[in-house]
This record gives C-alpha cells, structure tokens and sequence, in this order.
C-alpha cells in the first residue's frame, strides 16, 4: 500500500467525508428545533404585546378611592411593586378591586379614601389598573416588536454560524489541514460509535494537545503506536484520523 497525499488545499468533497451528512442533518434539526421553540415564544409575546395595545386603546380614565394598600416591607421597597384595594364606578355601577397593582413609591402617600386614578377596559370592567403604573409599563410593552426581530436575528445568526462551523470542521481537516502523527494518551476503544479521544502531537517542536475522532470499525494509518491524522492547529478540535478505507475514498492510495 502506497500513500500519494496532496498538498493543500486538496480537493475533498464535503460528501466523501464519513458521517458529515448526519451530523449536518442533526445540526440542521436542532437549529429548525430551537426556531419552533423561539416561534412558539415569540407567538406568545406577540400576543401579550397586542393584547396590552388593545387594552390601552380601549381603557377609559376613572376616579377611584383607595380602600386599602398593601405594601412590602420598608426595607424591600425600592423598586417593588405593592397592591391596591380601590372602589369606584363605571356606567353607572359600583365595583370593587383587591387586586391592584402599583410602585411601592406611589403607594407609600396614599391612605384609606384617598383619590386614585384608573384605567378601566369597557370589555373587562372588574379589571381596573392603576393609570401611572399601566402607563408606565406601556414603554418596555412598545419594545418588545424590536427586541422579538433583535432575536429571531441573532437566532438565524447563530443557526448560520453554527451550520457553516459544522460544514468547516467536516472539511477543513482534510482539504487544508495538516498531516501528523498523533500519540493517543491510551488504546483507542473498541465500539460501534464514532470514538473521540485525547491525544499529542509535535510540530515545530511545539507539543500540541487535541481531541481527535476515528470511525468506529475502521483501522487507522498507524506508525507503531501512533495514527495519521489531519489537523487544522487553531482548532484542537477539529481532528480526524485517517483511516485506509477513507484514504481510499480520497484518492490517497494508489
């Protein structure tokens, strides 16, 4: 058996490298995976950013009297939220709210029948907001449209980065990289599935440390104890043995 390696770039077609399309299809999957997940999210949000739109469209200011305030604790208040008990009317009925939610700041300077202005949805009249509060909120509630396409973006960047990286480190070994002899840190394992293993190798005097993979049921191109191998040094992980059924399929053989 006689080997005749070209130099780089040699030419290597993405399907000649083994098991490079199922790794391409399971990394295709995952990424339509995360889409639908990412979907079913942004459904969501869009439909509590249209609904929060239709509350404000709909909403009618009304006065209300403060029946009871329920506060956190002094120390926990900056920032936090405390709730209202309001009663007030709205076409000519009475209504009552436990339930309202407000800042704690705003909350702190109102005491039993003070004066508080509501937001009240014709639709749902038992549901009355606190209008400072319900205002407030609407500014985040107009952000979310643009950070909903800010993360479908970087969703599709991220799929496409990995997707070229899948392509690249299937290909790369063996159209560019280089050829060494790699010492395996101990007896590679005897299993079904592709083996991932430590292993070393010298190159310019510098001991190099990778993570090297080699088909299962294939014999490597061995020197003694060490095995052929492509690799591309800026990516220790990018390694892939070189076995004779795959020097074959590359032409490396005569």
């Amino acid at each position: 058996m006689q080997f005749a390696i070209p130099h780089a770039p040699r030419p290597v077609r993405f399907s000649q490298v083994p098991g490079a399309l199922g790794r391409l299809l399971r990394t295709v999957a995952l990424g339509v995976g995360l889409m639908a997940v990412l979907g079913g999210g942004a459904s969501l949000v869009g439909r509590f950013f249209l609904q929060e739109r239709a509350f404000l469209g709909r909403a009618q200011p009304v006065r209300g009297l403060i029946a009871g305030v329920r506060l956190p604790p002094k120390a926990e208040r900056e920032n936090a939220e405390a709730t209202l008990e309001v009663l007030y009317s709205h076409q000519g009925k009475q209504y009552s709210a436990g339930e309202v939610r407000t800042t704690a700041a705003y909350a702190e300077g109102l005491g039993h029948g003070a004066e508080v202005t509501l937001l009240v949805d014709p639709a749902q009249p038992d549901r009355p907001r606190e209008a400072g509060f319900a205002r407030s909120r609407a500014g985040a509630v107009n952000l979310l449209p643009w950070a909903l396409g800010a993360g479908a973006l970087g969703a599709l960047a991220l799929f496409v980065r990995e997707l070229r990286r899948t392509l690249r480190a299937e290909v790369e070994p063996l159209r560019l990289g280089a050829l060494v002899w790699l010492t395996p840190e101990g007896p590679l394992p005897e299993t079904r599935k592709e083996v991932v293993f430590p292993a070393t190798y010298w190159r310019q005097d510098v001991k190099h440390t990778v993570q090297a993979r080699a088909r299962p049921g294939r014999a490597p191109v061995r020197n003694g104890e060490k095995v052929l191998a492509a690799v591309v040094p800026r990516q220790p992980r990018w390694v892939r043995v070189i076995d004779e059924d795959l020097a074959r399929t590359l032409g490396w053989i005569r």
